[in-house]
This record gives C-alpha cells, sequence and structure tokens, in this order.
C-alpha cells in the first residue's frame, strides 16, 4: 500500500505531466536541451507575505533579463527545460511551472506571467529534502535528453522536518545532477527561531552537491534579483565562457560559494533546534528520532 507521502508525490508527479501536455510550449518528448533545470523555491511560513512577493518577482525580473536570454540562447542547442515549483514542509510541494521548453524572450516571458499569477502559497514547516526530493521525481518524468540536469534550491532556514537533508543530497547527486543553493540570510520573515547564522555554510556542507555545484548567499533582499540572475546565467552558460560575467561589476557584492573541504558541520542542526522548541514531534516515519 502506497503512503500517504508516496501517494501525494504521485498525485503531484501526475498533474505535472498533465499540465504539461495542454501547455503550447511544453518539452517535447525526447527533445535535447542544454540543461533540464528545476527551480525548488521556499514558501515556508517562515518568510513573510512582503518577502514571498519579493521572491517571486525576483524570479520572474531574473527568468526575463537579457542576460538569462543571452545565456539560453548562446547554449549548443539554445533553449534549455526549466520547471518551477514552491515547497515548505515534507508534503507540500505545489507545481507552479511545469517542465517547459524556453528557447526565446517569448517562452521567457510566459513562464513569467505563469509565476506572476498563480495563486500564492505558503505553509508550515521547512523540509528542503522534501523538496528535492520531489525534483529528483520531477527528472523521472525524462521529457527531454541532456547532459546536465541541476536542482535550484532557495531557502531560508535548515531542514526541520522529513528526512535528513544530507542523506537525500547523497541520493540525488549519485543521479548525476547538481544542487545549487541559494541561502536567504535576510533574518526578517515572521520566524526566525530556528534559523542558523551560517545558514551559507549549512547550504555548502549539507545541501548542494554535484560537480561545480555552488551557494550565492543573499544577506539583504535587495541582493535577491541580482542573485537568481546571477544563478541562473551560472547554471544555463555553464561548460562555455562565463568571464565577462564573473568580472562584471553586476556580480561584485554576490560571492558564488564553491564545494571545498572544511570542519565537520551538523546537518541535523535544524532538526535538533524543532525538537527543543518544548514539545515533542515525531513524523511517525522514523526519519527524525
Amino acid at each position: 500500500m502506497l503512503s500517504l507521502r508516496d501517494s501525494r508525490r504521485l498525485i503531484g508527479s501526475g498533474l505535472a505531466l498533465a499540465l504539461s501536455a495542454i501547455s503550447p510550449e511544453k518539452a517535447s518528448a525526447q527533445e535535447a536541451v542544454d540543461v533540464a533545470l528545476v527551480l525548488a523555491v521556499d514558501v515556508s511560513l517562515s518568510m513573510s507575505f512582503e518577502e514571498l512577493r519579493i521572491q517571486r518577482e525576483g524570479y520572474v525580473a531574473a527568468l526575463t533579463h537579457p542576460e538569462v536570454i543571452q545565456a539560453i540562447r548562446g547554449g549548443y542547442h539554445g533553449r534549455i527545460a526549466l520547471t518551477y515549483f514552491e515547497w515548505a514542509g515534507d508534503s507540500t510541494q505545489h507545481m507552479i511551472v511545469p517542465w517547459t521548453i524556453v528557447a526565446s524572450l517569448e517562452d521567457a516571458q510566459r513562464v513569467a506571467e505563469t509565476i506572476s499569477t498563480s495563486q500564492p502559497n505558503s505553509a508550515r514547516r521547512t523540509s528542503i529534502s522534501g523538496g528535492l526530493r520531489y525534483g529528483l521525481d520531477l527528472f523521472a518524468e525524462g521529457v527531454f535528453k541532456t547532459e546536465r540536469r541541476v536542482i535550484d534550491v532557495s531557502g531560508d532556514g535548515p531542514n526541520n522536518q522529513g528526512e535528513y537533508v544530507n542523506l537525500v543530497r547523497d541520493e540525488v547527486v549519485a543521479t548525476g545532477i547538481v544542487i545549487n543553493g541559494l541561502p536567504l540570510m535576510t533574518d526578517g520573515g515572521l520566524i526566525s527561531a530556528f534559523d542558523v547564522p551560517d545558514l551559507d555554510r549549512y547550504y555548502a556542507e549539507c545541501v548542494i552537491g554535484g560537480p561545480g555545484s555552488f551557494v550565492v548567499p543573499v544577506n539583504d533582499w535587495s541582493q535577491f534579483p541580482e542573485a537568481v540572475r546571477r544563478k541562473l546565467v551560472l547554471e544555463i552558460a555553464a561548460g562555455y565562457d562565463l568571464e565577462p560575467w564573473m568580472t562584471s561589476s553586476a556580480g561584485q557584492d554576490l560571492p558564488v560559494v564553491k564545494v571545498a573541504a572544511s570542519e565537520p558541520y551538523d546537518c541535523q542542526i535544524g532538526e535538533k533546534r524543532w525538537r527543543g522548541r518544548g514539545w515533542i514531534w515525531d513524523d511517525n516515519r522514523g526519519t527524525i528520532p
């Protein structure tokens, strides 16, 4: 018998396929693209409504920016496949944009319009691991051919529900998928008691992985559109000349942090902070005792 979580994920994947089937710009079966990109966006309650608005507007602005369009058109195939979903708790993932081919500004504008006009989402808890596993399931649909598959995950706090994030990260990376991170170190949401001050290091040590993986920390919401833009360019244009972008003034205040060896980091810090909040939580699956 399927668990409740597995049933929800099957429903979510089925919905994504159904939406793709009726979308005029859907990814064609086995169509070749330069990169398949999953945008996994945090909408947990630790973020205020204003921050959620800024976040969506940041993705909309970045996806239609000339530098991003230039990066897409400069690839070998001149097109990418992307999907955009919002996540919070372990079983809370909202598909906003199903797999879609983007090869022009017009394609990007249609994606941006879908994001802008979709119903806002917000939910309890923070399960980065749930978001990563949902992203892994999306790649299983296999509707395109590519040598590069990337999950781009943004969030403002550590994992505190579901499977341990570093274990899921390892499983995802073992399939050849690269995970990049956009840690939001803004400390301005509704609930910040479970935040960690070095979220950039948490993401670097516990969330991202794969060849060339990196994080772009955001310390202020004014940096967010630029951070998303830079991250997309790096992900889309990987494999050809990035020097003009890397040395431009636009990226000076947003360092790219790549994976590097360091002292051990406690990847269960989010779960431990949640358990120590004053009452007992158990997800009944034994993943977080």
